[in-house]
């Protein structure tokens, strides 16, 4: 007797390979990309390195990403600080001086001349920091600034340059008249990064650090027009995505967001909402792109979250 053959499509297991063909198909695919033209579409993520001298990057700093460099592959560096204020690492790099862009500008070179794209990572921790990474004044150590004068919540520790391990300072919160200083130090660090080269900047306003700080209603107790309201919490970050976008154009700037992320005490009642909201706003940028952290990074994890379709 002779029976009609199955077709193999219809195996679970060779579908799944089809599947898993695509996508990898897609990875690899060609990407043109505003001003790049890129040869893949996977980019490498920022990692913290630690490696900086004096908040200057080193030789070492070309070495690890032309290392990673490929023809036509775009990759992200660390974060790198608008402001001394804005440090909360040992040694992580600056690029608020002439002395800092000029080493970054070897950096982009070195990627350059393999082919490669590069953005810049750029940050303010707020209160992610400790007195001992703060300037001076009047030779007292300032404390760190932020939307708040909430602590960090004891669980997280940060790490001081000699290895030890301490609890976050306490904050002060940024006065209202001091808010549109940082909006321009997050301007001026974005115009130094294309002085030295870099194809584009992402501003990180993820992972509980200061822009986060401010989007965060669990961080945000403010009563002035940067606090209270979602349309009020997400100000700042406007405003300061707004700065860079009228300095070095939409096409050089992205963002990288984490709504529903709670790492360092950054929660919300309604990330959803938070994010929904925020997107919103920055799609009328025309942003390079947008760099989102996926919801499994919780202090609580992916299972604990109840998310619905909006």
């Amino acid at each position: 007797m002779q029976h009609d053959a199955t077709p193999a499509t219809s195996s679970p297991l060779l579908h799944q390979l089809d599947v898993d063909n695509n996508i990898f198909n897609s990875l690899l695919a060609p990407l043109p990309f505003e001003e790049m033209n890129l040869s893949h579409r996977v980019v490498f993520a920022p990692v913290t390195r630690c490696r900086a001298r004096n908040y200057c990057p080193q030789e070492a700093h070309a070495v690890y990403y032309s290392q990673r460099a490929s023809e036509g592959g775009l990759l992200i560096t660390e974060a790198v600080a608008i402001s001394q204020e804005g440090i909360g690492f040992p040694h992580s790099p600056g690029i608020w001086t002439k002395a800092q862009v000029e080493r970054w500008c070897n950096v982009v070179r070195a990627v350059h001349d393999e082919g490669g794209y590069i953005f810049c990572q750029i940050w303010h921790v707020g209160r992610a920091s400790h007195t001992h990474y703060q300037p001076d004044s009047e030779g007292l150590p300032c404390s760190p600034v932020s939307s708040t004068a909430q602590r960090i919540p004891k669980q997280w520790l940060i790490r001081l340059p000699e290895g030890v391990r301490a609890e976050y300072s306490q904050p002060r919160a940024l006065r209202t008249h001091e808010i549109p200083f940082v909006v321009d130090q997050f301007r001026r660090a974005a115009q130094n990064a294309i002085q030295a080269g870099f194809d584009g900047v992402e501003i990180h306003g993820a992972h509980g650090y200061l822009i986060d700080q401010f989007l965060k209603d669990a961080i945000n107790d403010r009563e002035d027009e940067y606090g209270g309201s979602v349309e009020n919490r997400c100000r700042f970050a406007l405003e300061v995505m707004s700065a860079v976008v009228l300095e070095i154009g939409g096409q050089k700037t992205a963002m990288r967001i984490s709504p529903i992320i709670d790492h360092l005490g950054a929660h919300d009642s309604d990330p959803i909402q938070l994010g929904l909201h925020l997107i919103s706003r920055l799609n009328d940028m025309k942003l390079a792109y947008l760099h989102i952290t996926e919801p499994r990074m919780t202090n609580k994890g992916l299972k604990s979250l109840a998310i619905t379709n909006a």
